[in-house]
């Protein structure tokens, strides 16, 4: 079986053509599959000026957000965030899952940022591009100084996750929801562990996310579920499953996105196809240019979060009705913002009042 989500290693033709070859990690199988040899990941450290990302997005519900890392462990084959390596001159393949980012002085930035004379808070999205709680964290912990710093400053954030590892931090996320100031969505993509292990070969497995849910919504922290992405005759049949799983667990509300294959993710996600479900490769990637008006993504604000066609129609409807099933109802959460305590610049320094 494969220790890593992408087939392939090709560098993205948009930055350069020479081929790369790298390889990846193994986490959560490991200790089932003990035969499997760890794949090697490095970690280069960024030291950004700023890390508060701005975005004017009419499909995200966020207008601010904080990635502690570039690239993911989790090797999910479908991930659109793939792309941004090539900005490194790095393959969105391989590369994209083993020649990581870290930003260690993340929470300094961004408690200089909170402490701008001029800032308003609002939601702080995490886990929007790549997982706050891949493998790594352990190691650097940035995600959880984030988590203190908005616990300092009583700043709302939300964290979309596909690792259970979110519940390390469960001390600080059960104080933040006694504030109104959390909530935590787990995205849950199959129960199928067969597949789960070849199309997000290191995430949490399915059931771990769904004791993820269970342990949140104990600790009275909200948790949702993202049913993300759909892909059509590949994992769309198991989204009533997710849902009554996740509601039984405890969620109190649920999602679900399409499938995006933005730039490189296409071929790679095509290339995939090939290698693990050649049978279904052409009734999958013809239903996705069905939903994509003949192609296999759009990325226009406003259409790229929508699937059209019968099978979107189609997903909407049992979304829909599989939530009043389920009791899944709740909608996005409105988050407290008159909390904020504006900090100081350099923890370092006391407050004189």
């Amino acid at each position: 079986m494969p220790r890593h989500g992408a087939p392939s290693n090709a560098l993205s033709a948009r930055f350069d053509d020479r081929a790369r070859e790298a390889d990846g990690d193994w986490r959560d199988w490991a200790d089932a599959h003990a035969d499997l040899p760890p794949l090697k990941v490095t970690v280069a450290h960024e030291a950004p000026r700023s890390v508060l990302t701005r975005n004017n997005s009419p499909d995200i519900p966020f207008d601010r957000s904080f990635n502690a890392y570039r690239g993911c462990e989790h090797g999910c084959i479908y991930c659109f965030a793939r792309p941004t390596h090539a900005f490194h001159n790095l393959s969105p393949g391989l590369d994209f899952e083993t020649k990581l980012f870290a930003k260690p002085t993340g929470p300094q930035l961004l408690r200089a940022a909170f402490a701008k004379p001029g800032y308003v808070p609002e939601v702080l999205a995490m886990g929007t591009n790549t997982d706050p709680y891949q493998p790594i964290e352990a190691r650097y912990g940035i995600t959880r100084a984030v988590l203190e710093l908005c616990l300092e400053t009583r700043h709302p954030i939300s964290i979309t996750t596909k690792s259970a590892r979110v519940t390390r931090d469960l001390d600080l996320l059960a104080e933040l929801a006694r504030l109104e100031l959390v909530v935590v969505m787990l995205s849950v993509t199959t129960l199928d562990p067969a597949l789960a292990r070849v199309m997000e070969p290191r995430a949490s497995a399915p059931r771990t996310r769904i004791a993820a849910i269970r342990a949140l919504a104990e600790a009275g922290v909200p948790a949702f579920v993202s049913a993300s992405p759909m892909i059509p005759g590949l994992n769309d049949h198991e989204l009533e499953a997710i849902l009554e799983a996740a509601a039984g667990a405890g969620a109190m509300g649920a999602f679900c996105q399409p499938v995006r294959l933005p730039h490189e993710v296409a071929p790679l996600f095509a290339e995939w196809l090939e290698v693990h479900r050649p049978d279904r490769k052409a009734k999958v990637l013809n239903a996705i240019r069905a939903m994509r008006d003949g192609k296999l993504n759009d990325p226009r604000f406003g259409e790229r979060m929508r699937p059209k066609g019968e099978w979107g129609r189609l997903l909407r409807f049992r979304l829909a009705a599989a939530k009043r099933r389920y009791g899944l109802d709740a909608e996005r959460l409105r988050l407290r913002t008159d909390l904020f305590v504006k900090p100081e610049a350099d923890a370092r320094q006391g407050r004189l009042f």
